[in-house]
């Protein structure tokens, strides 16, 4: 809940570890908080562990907080503490509930979906009214595009959460699914109602970036600026904002407003990733520094086997490093695990960029046969059935 450097195009370049020339070079400015209050509660309940280990409520309160944390700052490092912090019971054949869906939601941002959904799929048939579970399993069929499954998870909601959490849910999976202006006016009529359900500040960003990405993707481009201005006013810390603002900016050519977002923001990929598409389309002199950053990155996550940022790496290799042939390859290998939007329109802008339009086909029939809609891929789809495939 509850994203022209043609010279730089080897995998050589993608695998070597980037050095930089001076060492009086800024690559990052690491954040830390050692006095933020929220940070002294999260060492003190992670000092009891280390007295109490076997204290379930109080590991599931901590790795509840890492796992936010994980979101927030898009590290991974966070999910690897939640798993640590739940070691216990981690390894056991049949966990408590608690441990199952704090399991499922680690597997699932780490696109272990298979898992993900064994767990949460154990959790509902001991507890059928387990509102988390039910919304996670859904949010995980709504990613690998199973979206018959994911509305009926989503309906499950209607008696167990409040309206706006059970609307944003099924408005979710409707506007991926032929309903999009429908799924958008049904969250906005019952968003502008929910004050009085006392919304928390991560539901009201939640419903927010849902209902700005929806209104980019119907070209409403003012309404979705005003959802977004909104989610950022709420001054919660969230890399998933920052990146769907980043890419709504990218495609409207505003790139000094992404530049301006994200200067300070570069500890995670895809925030330094959408910062270097901004710094190409500026020309700016920082990029070639960036570009070798993101290279040995990703060269450093495929080593170690990681299929996480598998998308981002696709659009760094088509955008800044223009390699389609290799970004289409790469598009290819992510939609065989994630059927998200960005996961359709990467391979269909890497297939056109390479002229290897055939190899478009399958996300083509699967974009038919869900009737997805979003303006800059009907271009795309356009282009593609203009020739002959």
């Amino acid at each position: 809940m509850l994203g022209s450097m043609a010279n730089l195009g080897s995998q050589n370049a993608m695998a070597a570890p980037f050095v930089p020339s001076d060492e009086s070079q800024i690559l990052e400015k690491l954040q830390t908080t050692p006095n933020n209050p929220a940070t002294r509660e999260l060492r003190h309940k992670r000092a009891q562990l280390l007295v109490q280990p076997d204290n379930l409520p109080l590991a599931v309160q901590v790795a509840r907080r890492y796992i936010g944390q994980a979101r927030a700052e898009a590290d991974p490092r966070y999910l690897g503490y939640a798993q640590g912090v739940l070691a216990p019971w981690w390894k056991m054949e049949r966990p408590p509930s608690q441990v199952l869906v704090l399991r499922a939601i680690i597997n699932q941002s780490n696109h272990n979906f298979k898992d993900a959904l064994a767990d949460l799929s154990l959790v509902l048939r001991r507890e059928p009214n387990n509102a988390q579970a039910w919304l996670t399993r859904a949010s995980i069929f709504r990613v690998v595009g199973s979206y018959q499954k994911a509305s009926h998870d989503c309906l499950k909601l209607l008696r167990l959460t409040n309206e706006i959490i059970s609307a944003n849910c099924i408005s979710g999976v409707a506007g991926q699914n032929g309903k999009l202006l429908e799924s958008y006016n049904l969250l906005l009529g019952v968003f502008k109602k929910s004050p009085a359900t006392g919304l928390s500040p991560d539901e009201k960003l939640w419903v927010l970036i849902d209902l700005a990405e929806m209104a980019a993707r119907a070209g409403r481009k003012q309404a979705a600026e005003t959802h977004y201005q909104a989610a950022l006013a709420l001054n919660i810390q969230d890399s998933y904002l920052l990146g769907a603002y980043s890419d709504f900016l990218l495609d409207q050519g505003r790139p000094e407003e992404v530049i301006s977002l994200l200067k300070d923001k570069v500890r995670a990929d895809g925030l330094l990733l959408r910062l270097a598409l901004a710094e190409q389309q500026l020309n700016l002199p920082s990029l070639p520094t960036h570009v070798a950053a993101l290279g040995a990155r990703f060269g450093a996550s495929r080593l170690r086997g990681d299929i996480v940022h598998r998308r981002e790496e696709a659009r760094f290799t088509l955008v800044l490093l223009k390699n389609p042939q290799r970004a289409l390859k790469l598009a290819q290998e992510n939609w065989m695990v994630q059927r998200e939007l960005w996961d359709a329109r990467l391979v269909l802008e890497a297939a056109i960029a390479a002229q290897r339009y055939s190899e478009a086909r399958g996300v083509l029939a699967w974009l038919a046969e869900n009737h997805l809609e979003d303006i800059h891929i009907e271009r795309h789809v356009q282009l593609l059935n203009s020739v002959t495939l």
